[in-house]
């Protein structure tokens, strides 16, 4: 199978030898693409006029093993170039106000399962190592993977001593990275739509001889092309929203596995910081106080 790139390409040059049938699919994929990537086989003939099993000899025709596998190179190839304003829209074809709690609930279960099939534990059990490895830790995220990235900052931060949230603020994203080199190490997170300022920092962290991390949602990712080490996590949207679920899933694995190895100086970290808490009255503690 070529590319996802070449898909396009390929439906074109195949064009005259398809079925009546299959041309009026093949013209709707050509000119609302965008659409089509998020139809089902019903839903795609019935918009074009043709049965579901016409549909799914197209996908045959273009050698795919069935439809689900073109509509997934469909899109592999749209993703990143879906306009909010284009999400939208889509969001309308397959969630609704009355379904909207189940509809995005079960497409975040799909997303975490699909996760646990594709995600490679030994790279994942070498970026851990790497975690306690490196000299100075940066971890870089923005836009909708900031809240990702000052999740995992946060906890890293209360179980190691070198870790640093990029982000950003007054400095620009390469002055906080400045001082990044060999025996670093940097964490990117970037889902469609990636941020440009994310893949450059990263491809300066490995111009610097950095080690690079990349959590997203595919090799195909422009992060993962800068990375040593890629953790794919699936983030297919449900809407204009950018589903996170399961890259979270994967940072909380992360940190649960850093914490696995230093329990004993975590351990002594929270009893002196809850201490502090109670000192500062950093937590609330009326509602369980009234109770007694």
């Amino acid at each position: 199978m070529e590319s996802n790139q070449d898909l396009m390409r390929m439906i074109q040059v195949k064009f005259p030898r398809l079925s009546k049938g299959q041309k009026l699919i093949a013209e709707y994929i050509l000119k609302h693409y965008d659409k089509a990537a998020f139809m089902t086989a019903a839903k795609l003939g019935t918009s074009v006029g043709v049965s579901e099993s016409t549909v799914v000899r197209f996908a045959n025709e273009l050698g795919f093993s069935g439809y689900p596998k073109l509509q997934k190179a469909l899109q592999e190839l749209i993703k990143n170039k879906l306009t909010t304003v284009q999400r939208i829209e889509l969001a309308n074809d397959f969630i609704s106000e009355e379904n909207a709690l189940k509809g995005v609930l079960k497409a975040d279960m799909e997303n975490i399962r699909s996760t646990l099939e594709k995600i490679n534990h030994k790279t994942f059990e070498d970026v851990v190592q790497n975690i306690f490895d490196a000299k100075r830790i940066y971890i870089i995220g923005l836009r909708s993977s900031t809240a990702l990235a000052e999740f995992l900052g946060f906890y890293l931060n209360v179980i190691l001593d070198n870790v640093k949230v990029v982000g950003y603020g007054i400095s620009d994203i390469f002055e906080q990275i400045i001082r990044v080199g060999e025996g670093d190490l940097v964490i990117g997170i970037g889902f469609p739509r990636y941020a440009t300022r994310t893949i450059e920092a990263l491809t300066y962290a490995q111009s610097r001889n950095a080690k690079v991390v990349a959590i997203t949602d595919s090799l195909l990712s422009p992060l993962a092309s800068q990375a040593d080490y890629t953790l794919i996590a699936q983030s297919n949207m449900a809407s204009f929203v950018d589903s996170l679920a399961a890259p979270l899933s994967v940072i909380n694995a992360l940190i649960i596995a850093v914490g696995l190895r230093e329990k004993e100086n975590i351990s002594k970290t929270y009893n002196d910081l809850e201490e502090i808490w109670q000192e500062y009255e950093v937590y609330s503690y009326k509602n369980i106080e009234d109770r007694y």
